[in-house]
């Protein structure tokens, strides 16, 4: 039986366990409210869309999307397309729509959001993901990057637990640095807040997670995690 309520605030660690997450506004809100990115919500279906100014470029969240692909944006000239699945956490999807208007060169607030320009072998590196041959591959395996450059879908991540249903695939002519900042945040070791309802089932019963409570955490609930972190890499 777990001691979590389905309603409670937990911590979950490796970020790419914790599923997509309830913070729609972190991925969208700086677009409208920031870069002024027209948008159309239709509240019955919970369908967003948003468009660039200059109409290059398109973002579309569809919770009923039958195959699970939530966001599909959208490059025209040259045409490329990235999509994200339901089981994407919403901070690496976010780290890729606030950098779009970077892309488009919208420099406004380029301090507050920038775009890595770590290479890929460091940033796996910097988080104990191995890396070899186009394929980075997280410390619990469960989790890989893959770059094949020859073909439509150039970069994929898949998530073992979601055979069927790559995290995120991006098309050629993506800009690299947007697959760097999805990779930086995916890869990261930094826990991510959830309602536990909101945690995947197949996360729960895994034992390479770590999920803490938000509530009642004695220093706070970041701190408690990493401490809790750190006990059990001690006890490996």
């Amino acid at each position: 039986m777990t001691a979590y309520a389905s309603g409670d605030r937990v911590l979950v660690s490796p970020r790419y366990m914790a599923g997509a997450g309830d913070r729609l506004a972190d991925v969208i809100g700086p677009l409208i409210h920031l870069f002024d990115w027209p948008t159309q919500h239709d509240a019955t279906t919970g369908h967003v869309t948003i468009d660039s100014p200059d109409g290059s470029m398109f973002c579309d969240f569809d919770p009923l999307q039958p195959l699970g692909q939530w966001w599909t944006i959208t490059h025209h000239e040259p045409y490329w397309e990235a999509q994200f699945s339901r089981q994407t956490p919403l901070e690496a999807v976010a780290a890729v729509t606030q950098a779009l208007p970077q892309i488009l060169g919208d420099t406004r607030h380029a301090e507050r959001i920038p775009i890595t320009d770590m290479p890929l072998d460091q940033l796996a590196s910097l988080n104990d993901w191995s890396a070899e041959d186009g394929v980075w591959t997280s410390p619990d395996w469960c989790c890989q990057l893959l770059h094949t450059p020859d073909e439509k879908i150039a970069w994929r991540a898949e998530h073992a637990f979601f055979e069927k249903q790559p995290l995120a695939t991006f098309t050629r002519d993506v800009p690299e640095g947007l697959v760097r900042n999805f990779f930086a945040h995916l890869a990261t070791p930094t826990a991510v807040e959830r309602t536990f309802a909101h945690v995947p089932l197949s996360t729960r019963y895994e034992h390479s997670h770590l999920i803490t409570p938000v509530r009642g955490a004695a220093i706070s609930p970041h701190a408690d995690h990493a401490l809790a972190q750190l006990a059990r890499t001690r006890r490996r």
